[in-house]
């Protein structure tokens, strides 16, 4: 009997260690795994080269064309659009920029805005992939390099096939009806 008592109590002892290895392992898995995060776009992305189109006196039409639609507009403030851009993107810093455009009799006046960047700016900002250059292979040859991949000229001596008629070149396209 002690020795049934000892092989049960080893045979427990086993079972609590598997338990607790397989507890360990889901733990560590779970602490691998990371959320997705939907990106939040919202708003109307305005660029730096689109308030540099904007000039005194023009329509609310004409700023509409360049500008978007605005995402704000008051009927208590009838004279001014706000225009309001967030973006929130896995591996990037969040951004948020606003920007309000003025009117005076139902044309354009002027401008308030945050530091907007110009649309090249924005989209490095926004890139998540980001390309390590000093990986890249140069794509340049120089002289001595590209002599050494020249083709020299071979004489041309006619061959067999060259002076063949065309229908002994190529097979036929169609089989032939009977």
């Amino acid at each position: 009997m002690n020795l049934l008592t000892h092989i049960n109590a080893a045979y427990q002892l086993l079972k609590v260690r598997v338990r607790f290895a397989l507890v360990l392992s889901a733990l560590s898995l779970c602490a691998c795994i990371t959320p997705y995060h939907v990106e939040v776009v919202q708003g109307n992305f305005v660029s730096s080269e689109q308030v540099q189109a904007l000039r005194p006196g023009m329509t609310r039409n004409q700023i509409r064309e360049i500008l978007g639609t605005p995402l704000i507009t008051s009927p208590f403030h009838a004279d001014r659009w706000d225009y309001a851009f967030t973006i929130r993107r896995t591996g990037t810093p969040p951004q948020q920029r606003k920007l309000s455009v003025f009117f005076k009799v139902d044309q354009f006046d002027r401008v308030e805005a945050d530091e907007l960047p110009s649309e090249s700016e924005f989209a490095a900002r926004i890139d998540t992939q980001k390309i390590n250059t000093s990986k890249l292979p140069r794509m340049e040859a120089t002289e001595k390099e590209l002599s050494a991949y020249k083709v020299k000229p071979q004489a041309s001596q006619p061959s067999e096939v060259d002076n063949a008629p065309a229908s002994m070149n190529y097979p036929p396209l169609e089989a032939p009806r009977r």
